[in-house]
């Protein structure tokens, strides 16, 4: 997802033990936003009855520092995932390297 020129909002979804079921995307964007609302999140991981999910997005600039949105967009998902019974395990933005909000506490 880091050669893409444009922002590329993906779900990849798993079953029970972790392993993948499918990697869907949700929406595209410019070269520094794109805009995706729970509900088109959600759909896929309902369709396919997803166990689990991770939340990936790229930012073309390289840059990993995740904006207010993409902070705000990750507490959404949560909340959701919290009421649906769906585990939220991470949320990744990919650049040159990566940032987990799982692994920086946020999820």
């Amino acid at each position: 997802m880091k050669g893409f020129h444009q922002e590329v909002v993906r779900v990849v979804l798993l079953e029970a033990k972790n392993r993948c079921i499918t990697k869907v995307d949700i929406a595209r964007g410019t070269v520094n936003e794109s805009l995706a609302a729970p509900r088109e999140i959600f759909r896929p991981a309902i369709i396919h009855s997803a166990f689990a999910f991770v939340l990936v997005h790229n930012h073309p600039s390289g840059n990993t520092k995740h904006s207010v949105a993409d902070l705000q967009l990750t507490k959404r998902v949560a909340a959701a995932a919290q009421i649906l019974q769906i585990n939220f395990l991470d949320h990744v933005i990919v650049g040159r390297g990566f940032y987990s909000f799982q692994e920086a506490g946020l999820v």
